[in-house]
């Protein structure tokens, strides 16, 4: 199948037709451009969870399914998916690591089981070039990452087996510290920073995953320690699914000192539709999201990424976290292309993508699950994005990092 070339020019001289939807310039593309562009992008997601037994069900769409099943996956036409074998936080102590190793060797199983179930619609890659090549073929490509090296204790070593498990995508952090780095979200009881960025342990780590080729994923790392990741790095890194805070403030967003230090890395932002990232909350929905936290023994005056809650456990953060997700308001397919535009205009086309967060809480208007990737694509020729742009913002730029990653490797 032939393909869009993606070409440096195209995104030096690029100017988008609007910055933003609803000002009136935007130009409604056929349905057969739509299609045609869609077709021939290599559409790759950088970023989507894994559903276990254990996921909490508001994670599930209402039929009880994947937002990432083949079938979806299938009839978004998207060539290949990042599925990230995460914790979240939790204990640091022996036993938390290894509740926390369980659950990701729980995960890893399960996206083996899901391969060897799929009837070769799916296959493991483990190269960038491994994800041409399913493309190519007509399969969806399956990329490991890893993310929270909590369930790694301090063991360094534990990032050899990962490599051997078929890891290609190592994110150091979730929300809450841990032996690694500092979080962008510190958990209830903990202070701003631990380490001041990295730990000794998370500084030794990132020549090691540079020498395996393994691509640094930044999202969710503190600033200081997404600064020091950068400035230790020898090769580009990536931001899996990260937003723009400059468009909507959020702790989990990126501002415009980080976009620019990525951009001078070489690295790419895979922009997330994840609702309470996008959407800014009027006094209405203030008053709404209000009401949960104190019917559940909260403060009313929560923050701007509605975290605080960390005070809750078990069953009753559960609860609140699904009464939450009820009055969450919703974003749209044009709030999620607001920042990649700030993105490609802040630090240029070829450092934006997308990265969904599918399963694990994000969906949002138009963009709910794989199978409405087509959406994106729409919006961004609306907006102006010639088709290699769009080509570069679905895959092409996620691609480039993945092999510049690879190139590195020394061992």
């Amino acid at each position: 199948m032939r393909k869009w070339l993606i070409t440096a020019a195209s995104a030096v001289i690029w100017v988008p037709t609007v910055v933003c939807a609803g000002e009136g310039n935007r130009v409604a593309p056929s349905a057969a451009l739509v299609d045609t562009v869609h077709s021939e992008a290599l559409v790759l997601d950088a970023h989507a969870d894994v559903l276990t037994d254990r996921t909490p069900q508001r994670y599930f769409l209402a039929d009880g399914g994947s937002r990432n099943s083949v079938e979806r996956l299938r009839a978004g036409q998207v060539d290949a998916v990042v599925l990230s074998l995460a914790v979240g936080p939790g204990p640091r102590d022996a036993a938390g690591v290894a509740a926390a190793r369980e659950e990701i060797a729980e995960k890893l199983g399960a996206v083996r089981a899901r391969i060897a179930a799929s009837d070769g619609q799916l296959v493991l890659a483990r190269s960038a070039a491994d994800i041409e090549r399913a493309e190519q073929e007509g399969k969806t490509a399956v990329l490991l990452s890893f993310q929270n090296a909590r369930a790694l204790g301090t063991d360094i070593g534990a990032i050899d087996a990962l490599y051997r498990d078929g890891v290609r995508v190592f994110a150091f952090n979730h929300a809450g510290h841990n032996d690694w780095s500092d979080s962008s979200r510190p958990s209830v009881g903990e202070p701003l920073a631990e380490h001041g960025g990295l730990s000794a342990v998370g500084r030794s780590a990132v020549p090691r995953l540079n020498d395996l080729g393994i691509l640094i994923d930044v999202s969710q790392l503190s600033k200081a320690a997404l600064v020091q990741t950068l400035n230790l790095t020898r090769v580009p890194v990536t931001a899996t699914h990260s937003n723009a805070s400059a468009v909507r403030q959020h702790p989990r967003s990126l501002d415009d000192e980080e976009l620019d230090a990525i951009k001078a890395n070489g690295g790419v932002v895979h922009v997330t539709p994840f609702n309470s990232y996008l959407v800014h909350l009027d006094p209405e929905a203030r008053a709404r999201i209000a009401q949960v936290w104190l019917a559940h023994g909260l403060s009313a005056e929560f923050n701007a990424g509605n975290d605080g809650y960390g005070t809750l456990s078990g069953e009753a953060q559960q609860a609140f976290l699904d009464a939450l997700a009820r009055v969450q308001p919703r974003a749209s397919v044009a709030d999620l292309v607001d920042h990649i535009d700030y993105i490609a205009r802040r630090i240029g086309v070829e450092h934006v993508g997308i990265g969904t967060d599918f399963d694990h809480g994000a969906g949002i208007n138009g963009f709910d699950s794989a199978a409405e990737a087509r959406s994106v694509t729409a919006e961004l020729l609306a907006r102006g994005y010639t088709p290699d742009q769009v080509t570069a913002i679905w895959g092409g730029n996620f691609l480039r990092v993945l092999r510049a990653a690879q190139a590195g490797r020394r061992s």
